[in-house]
């Protein structure tokens, strides 16, 4: 149907990446709870792909309230440092599971191999 992560060449892409879990979103209704939730997620699927959140180039991020912003945005400051991922914010009327508030889509370049040493 579909897969969470691909890499094609030197390339990786997350499809979108959320909180959602058996019992419901992980962090309940609190929209920074799942934000902090879903970048470990995004964290943890980029580093499976070979890379780490420095070598993420470009984040699409959907919230079902624009009111999120500063929430979402203090959990993906506490991801990154150095030079940010550019990064798209966009308000949608719902996400795919019921009371899920934040959805993260990334894609980035894999790390050079170091040259071998002779």
């Amino acid at each position: 149907m579909f897969s969470n992560a691909r890499v094609v060449g030197e390339q990786f892409f997350l499809s979108g990446m959320h909180a959602g879990g058996p019992d419901g979103p992980v962090g309940g209704d609190d929209a920074h709870a799942q934000a902090v939730e879903t970048f470990r997620r995004v964290r943890a699927l980029t580093e499976a792909c070979g890379a780490t959140v420095d070598d993420i180039v470009v984040l699409r991020i959907y919230v079902t309230d624009i009111a999120d912003k500063a929430a979402v945005g203090r959990a993906r400051s506490a991801m990154f440092s150095g030079d940010f991922p550019c990064s798209t914010l966009v308000e949608v009327s719902a996400l795919v599971e019921p009371g899920l508030s934040v959805e993260v889509e990334a894609q980035g370049f894999l790390p050079k191999a170091a040259p071998a040493a002779d």
